[in-house]
């Protein structure tokens, strides 16, 4: 393929892109303008913000990590929870392998790397004209989301100092995500054994070691007992979704 012909299919491919990435926009920008707003009442220079948000570009993560850095570090700590709360992102790469292949050349490298729910759910749907090129396409798609996401918090960084609200208590923002995650979570299990699992293993976790620690021991708790009731716990939710049908 030529220069020209490259070049083209690159910028008809964007031109599509760009409207089917629009039901994004408005959840990312929110989101980035909160992110860049708790990080400046952390305390943190609107430059680590924005740096974060192109580099990490993992939603909760960066959330995660803001907390991490306003306390004591633990490197352990921040490995674990981000294996704990971006797992999901192993079955993603899976069912892209055909999508995602080598065929896409060095535009698979990016899709990779900016692989989160949005771009995933975007691209693995997408029924792209067969004029377009796919790889193209699912690129600037991941590209914008990610503009998307960096403008918010860029915005939140920046302007979150004017903005005509009182920002104290913004870092419970945190808490609170988790806990709409978790109620979320709760509403569609079938089984509830998992998430009183967790509660459970955290709640003795803070009992023996206090608050400051329990967080890594809960974490290899979970995932220990989850390791080993795997067989048991599929099995039960065989049984459960057999019973719904």
């Amino acid at each position: 393929m030529s220069e020209v012909n490259r070049s083209s299919a690159a910028l008809a491919a964007a031109k599509a892109a760009l409207p089917y990435s629009f039901p994004i926009l408005a959840g990312f920008m929110f989101l980035g303008i909160a992110y860049g707003v708790y990080m400046k009442a952390l305390g943190f220079g609107a430059w680590y913000p924005i740096l974060m948000a192109a580099l990490i570009y993992a939603g909760s993560v960066e959330f995660i990590i803001a907390g991490a850095l306003a306390s004591t570090f633990s490197p352990l700590y921040v490995l674990l929870i981000t294996l704990m709360v971006s797992g999901r992102q192993i079955f993603y790469g899976i069912s892209m392998l055909e999508k995602y292949g080598a065929h896409l050349g060095k535009k698979r490298w990016y899709l990779i790397a900016t692989m989160v729910d949005e771009s995933f759910s975007l691209n693995y749907m997408a029924k792209i004209p067969p004029h377009l090129d796919k790889g193209w396409f699912m690129l600037f798609v991941s590209l914008y989301l990610q503009l998307y996401w960096i403008a918010g918090t860029a915005l939140g960084a920046l302007f979150g100092a004017v903005l005509p609200f009182d920002l104290s208590g913004v870092e419970f923002a945190m808490t609170a995500l988790f806990l709409v995650i978790f109620a979320e979570n709760w509403l569609k299990e079938i089984s509830h054994e998992s998430s009183l699992l967790g509660l459970g293993i955290a709640l003795l976790s803070l009992l023996i070691v206090g608050k400051e620690h329990f967080l890594v021991p809960t974490l290899l708790g979970i995932w220990l007992y989850l390791t080993l009731r795997r067989p048991q716990l599929s099995r039960k939710l065989a049984n459960r979704l057999d019973k719904v049908e």
